[in-house]
C-alpha cells in the first residue's frame, strides 16, 4: 500500500473517534499494553512529559515542546486530533512524521495488530512511540487523548505530569460532574512523579490533592506560582506580552485570553524541569513563546487567517473553552461580529449557545464528519437562545457568505468544533 492507501486502511479498518465518536472509544489499557510489549516498549527509550486536561492541553504541549527543542533537546510531540494532515499528530522537532514511516509501520505490523482490534488512537499512539524511539528523541511531550486514567497514553511513567484544567466535556465517558471528570484526569498522576495543575478550585482541587497524596506525588498549583507579574494583549498583533519573574518580557505568538493560564502552567513546568536538570536558557524560552507555531506547527488556537476583515478561528468546543472565547470577542475592536459556527452531536450544545453574544450575525453549518450536528438543528437550538442567522451546507459556503457580507472593519470568528476549524483551514 502507498501512503494514501495506508491512511484509507487506517480510517476504515479501525474505529476513529474523531469521525464516529463513542463507538470508537475503548477505555482500558490492555490493548495499548499488548501493542507496547509487542514493540518492545519504545516509550522507555526516552523521557516523557504527560499532559492532560479539558482545555488548553494542546497549546501547553506545543509550548513545552518548543521550549525543549529550542533548548537543544530532540523533542517528540504527540497530540490529537489533527486538523488538516494526519501526520500533525506525530512530530519530532516540529517536523511531521514521514509518509514512508507511517506506510512501513502498518505494513510491518498489520498482521499482529489486526488480531487485537485496536482503536485508531491506540494504533497511532503506538506508531508515535515507535517513531520517537527510531528518531532517538531525548524527550517526548505526550498529550492525553480523552480522560486520563483509562486513556491509552497512560502506559507511560513520565518525569512530569500536567493537568491544565477541568470542565464538563465528554460527560458520557468521564462523568457528569467536574469532580468525576477530575478523578479521571487525575489518573495520570503516578507514584512519586511531580504533577502541575494549571487551574483547580473547590471539589476539583480536593480530588487532585487526595490523589497526589495517595501517590506520594509532589503537587504544584500553577495559579499559586508567581511566574507572571504583568500581562497585556496587543490586539493589532494578536499576541500577548508578558512580564515574567524568570525570563523578563515574553512576547507570545499565541493570542486569546485562555493563553494567560496556559503560559502560567508552562512557566511553572519549566521551573520543575530545571529542577530535574534540564538545561533551559532564558533565550530558548523567549524564542519558543515568540515562534511556537513555526517551531511546532500549532494551528487553530485563536489563529488569524485574514486581516481585512479580520478572520480568526479557534478550536474551543465546550463551555469551558467558549467562556474564554466570548471574553476575548468582547474585547476585540470591530463594527459587526460574524460567527461561523458548527458543533458535534455529543457536546453540550445549549450550554455553548447560551454563552454566545446575541448581537452577532450567525452562519450555522456542519463539519465534514459523521459526528457533525446538522446546521439546521443547530440553528433551531440557537433560536431558543436569541441567536439569529442562516444555515449553510458546508463550512466553505458559510465562510464564503460571511466574507461577502462582512465589511473591512468587521470581525469573523470561526469555531464551535475542532472539525469546523479543520474544514476552514483546508479551504484553498
Amino acid at each position: 500500500m502507498n501512503y494514501s492507501e495506508t491512511l484509507q486502511y487506517l480510517y476504515t479498518s479501525v474505529p476513529v473517534f474523531q469521525h464516529s465518536g463513542g463507538s470508537a472509544y475503548k477505555p482500558g489499557l490492555q490493548t495499548s499494553i499488548a501493542l507496547d510489549n509487542y514493540l518492545h516498549n519504545p516509550h522507555r527509550a526516552y523521557k516523557t512529559i504527560h499532559v492532560a486536561g479539558t482545555n488548553g492541553k494542546g497549546s501547553t504541549s506545543h509550548l513545552l515542546a518548543a521550549v525543549l527543542q529550542q533548548s537543544g533537546y530532540k523533542t517528540g510531540l504527540y497530540t490529537s486530533p489533527h486538523l488538516v494532515d494526519f501526520r500533525e499528530r506525530i512530530r519530532v522537532n516540529g517536523e511531521k512524521i514521514t509518509e514512508e514511516y507511517v506506510t512501513d509501520f502498518v505494513a510491518r505490523h498489520r498482521s499482529f495488530f489486526e488480531t487485537l482490534h485496536p482503536s485508531f488512537f491506540e494504533l497511532t499512539m503506538s506508531l508515535a512511540f515507535d517513531y520517537f524511539r527510531a528518531c532517538a528523541v531525548d524527550v517526548a511531550v505526550i498529550e492525553v487523548g480523552l480522560g486520563g486514567r483509562l486513556d491509552s497514553t497512560n502506559i507511560i511513567t513520565p518525569g512530569l505530569s500536567i493537568i491544565t484544567n477541568i470542565s464538563l466535556d465528554h460527560v458520557q465517558f468521564l462523568g457528569d460532574t467536574v469532580e468525576k471528570i477530575a478523578a479521571e484526569k487525575a489518573g495520570i498522576i503516578k507514584e512519586g512523579v511531580p504533577v502541575i495543575i494549571g487551574e483547580a478550585h473547590g471539589g476539583v482541587r480536593r480530588v487532585f490533592e487526595e490523589k497526589a497524596q495517595s501517590a506520594g506525588a509532589p503537587l504544584i498549583f500553577a495559579e499559586e506560582q508567581p511566574v507572571l507579574t504583568e500581562t497585556r494583549i496587543e490586539y493589532g498583533k494578536n499576541r500577548w506580552r508578558y512580564r515574567s519573574a524568570d525570563y523578563g518580557t515574553l512576547e507570545s505568538e499565541l493570542g486569546g485570553v485562555v493563553q494567560i493560564q496556559n503560559t502560567r502552567t508552562v512557566l511553572t513546568a519549566i521551573r520543575q524541569l530545571i529542577r530535574q536538570r534540564f538545561v533551559i536558557s532564558p533565550e530558548a524560552v523567549r524564542q519558543a513563546f515568540a515562534h511556537v507555531t513555526k517551531l511546532t506547527g500549532l494551528m487553530g488556537r485563536w489563529q488569524q487567517i485574514q486581516s481585512r476583515p479580520r478572520i480568526v478561528c479557534d478550536t474551543a468546543h465546550n463551555t469551558g473553552g467558549m467562556e474564554y472565547i466570548v471574553r476575548q470577542l468582547a474585547e476585540e475592536p470591530y463594527d459587526t461580529l460574524h460567527i461561523v459556527i458548527g458543533m458535534v452531536n455529543d457536546k453540550d450544545v445549549d450550554g455553548v449557545l447560551a454563552l454566545l453574544p446575541r448581537q452577532a450575525r450567525y452562519y450555522f453549518t456542519q463539519a465534514s464528519v459523521a459526528r457533525a450536528l446538522p446546521g439546521a438543528e443547530l440553528m433551531q437550538a440557537a433560536t431558543r437562545h436569541g441567536l439569529r442567522g442562516d444555515t449553510y451546507p458546508s463550512v466553505a459556503e458559510a465562510l464564503q457568505a460571511a466574507r461577502q457580507q462582512a465589511a473591512e472593519n468587521d470581525f469573523i470568528y470561526i469555531g464551535g468544533s475542532t472539525f469546523i476549524v479543520a474544514d476552514a483551514l483546508s479551504i484553498k
